[in-house]
């Protein structure tokens, strides 16, 4: 029973076939699409793959965009499903005041994590971040219970917010220094040294609430940036989303 695991985010959509809707499951096809061209996907990657048997999705686009999705999908008898945060599910528990509204990626992300972190050992603490067009920054304990979590601008977010705001600034092509001397690599390294700082900052709490050191992992298309920013190692899985579908249809008896 083939399986359609689907991240639509704030600049990409990125799918993923699988052999079936189980943790570790063959993987046969996967790719990405700006969300300017997912009205080629039935003409085009979609085209030649057999139609799957399940569906589960996650976005954070408007709904126009899911609606975009949802057109695309017609060239297969399946029914979209979307993940929406829950209080409980997967192993995991959603400590938000109001669990549906949870990002359902952030949501869907530290499941992935939270079932990664348990094949790699006995439960510990996890640390999750997400780094793409916005940034998150998660906690876990090792109960498996969201703790609560960071949100804050992603790095081009940043830029355009100074470019805008302020005069004579220019969106750059900055290295990260440790001490800038010139205002393109003050700009980079203000907004890569912001973003370290938030899940820095994480990890110190995380280490103080539970008493122990917490797993590190981050995600997202820019992770691979941040890396040699940190202070503290973070591992990088840029499939957490896709782990965290897998989880849930799984859970969910699709299978």
């Amino acid at each position: 029973m083939s399986f359609l695991a689907i991240d639509v985010g704030n600049t990409r959509l990125k799918w993923a076939l699988y052999e079936g809707a189980r943790p570790g499951a063959g993987l046969l096809a996967q790719g990405a699409e700006f969300l300017d061209n997912i009205d080629t996907l039935a003409d085009g990657a979609w085209a030649d793959l057999p139609s799957p048997d399940r569906m589960l999705g996650c976005v954070v686009a408007s709904d126009v965009v899911k609606h975009r999705v949802h057109e695309q999908m017609e060239l297969w008898d399946v029914n979209p499903q979307w993940v929406v945060a829950s209080a409980q599910e997967a192993g995991l528990t959603n400590g938000y005041d109001h669990p549906a509204r949870l990002g359902p990626d952030r949501w869907i992300a530290m499941i992935g994590a939270w079932h990664r972190m348990l094949r790699m050992g006995p439960p510990r603490p996890i640390v999750v971040a997400m780094v793409g067009t916005a940034v998150t920054v998660e906690a876990i304990d090792a109960k498996g219970k969201f703790l609560g979590g960071y949100i804050l601008p992603g790095h081009g977010i940043m830029l355009r917010a100074l470019e805008s705001g302020t005069a004579g600034l220019h969106v750059p092509t900055g290295e990260v220094q440790a001490f800038p001397t010139n205002t393109s690599d003050a700009l980079t390294s203000g907004g890569t040294f912001a973003i370290s700082g938030a899940m820095d900052r994480m990890v110190q709490h995380v280490r103080a609430h539970c008493g122990q050191e917490p797993w590190c992992v981050m995600a997202g298309g820019a992770g691979w940036k941040m890396a040699p920013s940190l202070s503290i190692p973070f591992e990088l899985v840029d499939s957490l989303v896709f782990d965290g579908l897998l989880e849930i249809a799984h859970s969910r008896g699709y299978a």
